[in-house]
């Protein structure tokens, strides 16, 4: 599933290209899942959008969402394991599993591909934020689209509240990796860059989040945002063709990455062969000899 990095590339990616353009024509979608979420199907979706122009394109954790002049409401994109949302210059032919294209005054189309078919997208109403800051990434609006009130703030957000974030982690009795992974304390992180954050930390993953005390949990919080950073240097992490970003291009942090998908490799720190086990359901890879379990000496984040 695309993570904080490949969304926010991707957001970049229509921000570039769409602010202040308007849709003019939707395609009918060619598998109903994409549009299993809007009230009234096809044709209300439709209504909706079209003839509505995109005033910002915003993020909050792997949600996505465009500004629609006039009432307040959204067009959201959740990508799911393989939603792509594609540019293409003109009349095309159809792209590979492409779901839904749609068309804007500017000479671009829009192209929704969704292998899985596990990604979604409507057009949903605005609210007020709870905090009364912007709703995410790309917005100076205190509105979230209807539903994502669930999904907290992530570490680019400069709106997260730290404070509160090392609170709810400090409560927990879970590991520390299944909580990375909770979007309701932290949003954006996955498997690849929870991995990649608790290695560059110097966190076992098993280490319960209560065991770690207030100024750990907010280096912690430092180097997630700074790994990040740092992938989105290259576009996110691809390993298949099912993440690309708007031009097709795939990221290419997979050539940086330390730990995640290299169990049994040695250790780019100490030359060890790095541990893969199950931890929550979750594949998880560490170094057993820079990340020692009950002994969370955390580095500090440059």
């Amino acid at each position: 599933m695309p993570e904080l990095p490949e969304v926010e590339t991707i957001r970049r990616n229509l921000s570039s290209h769409l602010l202040n353009t308007c849709v003019t024509a939707v395609s009918a979608p060619t598998h109903p899942r994409s549009l299993r979420f809007q009230p009234g199907g096809f044709s209300r979706f439709h209504e909706l959008l079209v003839g509505k122009r995109l005033e910002s394109v915003s993020r909050r954790g792997k949600f996505l969402w465009l500004e629609l002049s006039g009432n307040q409401t959204a067009w959201c994109f959740h990508l799911g394991m393989s939603g792509q949302l594609r540019l293409a210059a003109g009349d095309i032919t159809a792209l590979p599993h492409e779901r839904l294209r749609f068309t804007l005054d500017n000479g671009l189309e829009l192209v929704f591909c969704d292998q899985r078919t596990f990604g979604h997208t409507e057009v949903r109403a605005l609210e007020p934020t709870t905090d009364g800051a912007p709703g995410g990434m790309g917005t100076e609006q205190a509105l979230l689209p209807a539903g994502l009130g669930h999904i907290a703030r992530d570490v680019l957000d400069p709106n997260l509240d730290v404070s509160w974030v090392v609170s709810r982690l400090r409560s927990s009795r879970r590991a520390i990796k299944t909580k990375l992974l909770d979007q309701a304390t932290v949003s954006g992180i996955g498997n690849i860059y929870a991995d990649e954050t608790l290695f560059a930390a110097g966190v076992h993953p098993a280490t319960l989040a209560r065991n770690l005390s207030g100024e750990d949990l907010r280096n912690l919080l430092e180097v997630a945002a700074s790994v990040m950073r740092h992938a989105l240097e290259f576009g996110g992490t691809s390993f298949d063709q099912l993440y690309v970003d708007s031009w097709g291009n795939p990221g290419d942090f997979a050539s940086e990455l330390l730990v995640y998908g290299r169990g049994g490799q040695a250790c780019h720190q100490c030359g060890q062969a790095l541990d893969k086990i199950v931890l929550d359901g979750r594949a998880t890879v560490f170094c057993a000899h820079c990340t020692p379990a009950h002994h969370p000496a955390v580095r500090k984040a440059d």
